[in-house]
C-alpha cells in the first residue's frame, strides 16, 4: 500500500488531497516535526534532504511535492487532474506547476524559516520582509494569469488547483493575503468544498478557517 509521509499543513498536503481525489488505498505516515523526526536517520534513509513529504509505493520512494504529484496524476490519466501529455495545456500545466515549486515555495519557506538563510543573528527580519514583499509580486502574476473559468485550467478541475489552495494557506499571514484576491480567493473557497479536500483537512487535525 502507498504511504505518504506527512505533518499536518505542510508540503505533503498536496500530494495527501491528491491521494483522496483518485481514491487511491493509502496509508498516513506522521512525522513529528517537533522532535526532527524528518531529520532523523530512518526517515534520512527515504528522504536524504530531510523535508515532508516522502511517498512509498513498494520499491518507488519519491520526495519532492511536485514530483509525487505529477507521478500520481500520470498514473491515474483517466481521473484527468492533469492535461494529456504534448499538448499546449500541458506545456501550461508544467509551467505553472514549477512556477508554484520553484519560485512560490523557496520564498514560502524563507517567510516562515528567515534565520536558515542567514549567518547575521539579526538579519532574520530583514529576509522575511523581502520574502513577504516577493510573494505578494508572486500571488500577482497568478492572479493576473487566470482566466474566467472556476478553476485555474479554465473549466478542468486539476492539481494546480489543490496547488494553489496549499500556498493560499501558506500565504494567509502576508498583508495581501492571496485569500483576498479576486480570482485565487474564489478557486480556494470552491476547492475547500471539494469532499476530498475536506476529508483530508479532517484527516490532518486542521481546524477553523483554512485560509485565515
Amino acid at each position: 500500500m502507498i504511504q505518504l509521509h506527512y505533518f499536518p499543513g505542510n508540503a505533503s498536503f498536496a500530494p495527501h488531497v491528491l491521494l483522496r481525489e483518485l481514491a487511491l488505498p493509502f496509508e498516513l505516515i506522521p512525522v513529528d516535526r517537533a522532535n526532527n523526526a524528518q531529520k532523523g536517520a530512518g526517515y534520512l534513509k527515504l528522504n536524504p534532504a530531510g523535508r515532508i513529504p516522502t511517498f512509498v509505493d513498494g520499491d518507488l520512494v519519491l520526495f519532492e511535492t511536485a514530483a509525487i504529484c505529477l507521478h500520481l496524476c500520470d498514473s491515474q490519466p483517466d481521473a484527468g487532474l492533469a492535461p494529456k501529455p504534448a499538448t499546449p495545456e500541458r506545456a501550461h500545466f508544467y509551467k505553472w506547476l514549477m512556477f508554484f515549486a520553484t519560485t512560490i515555495q523557496p520564498d514560502v519557506l524563507m517567510y516562515y524559516y528567515p534565520d536558515r538563510y542567514t549567518t547575521d543573528p539579526n538579519g532574520g527580519a530583514a529576509i522575511k520582509q523581502a520574502a513577504a514583499r516577493r510573494l505578494m509580486g508572486w500571488f500577482d502574476i497568478v492572479e493576473a494569469g487566470l482566466g474566467d473559468g472556476p478553476y485555474f485550467m479554465g473549466d478542468d478541475y486539476s492539481l494546480l488547483d489543490i496547488y494553489l489552495l496549499m500556498l493560499a494557506r501558506w500565504g494567509r499571514p502576508l498583508a495581501n493575503p492571496p485569500r483576498d484576491m479576486a480570482k485565487i480567493g474564489a478557486i480556494a473557497r470552491r476547492i475547500l468544498e471539494r469532499p476530498a479536500v475536506c476529508a483530508a483537512i479532517d484527516a490532518e487535525g486542521i481546524t477553523g478557517d483554512f485560509l485565515t
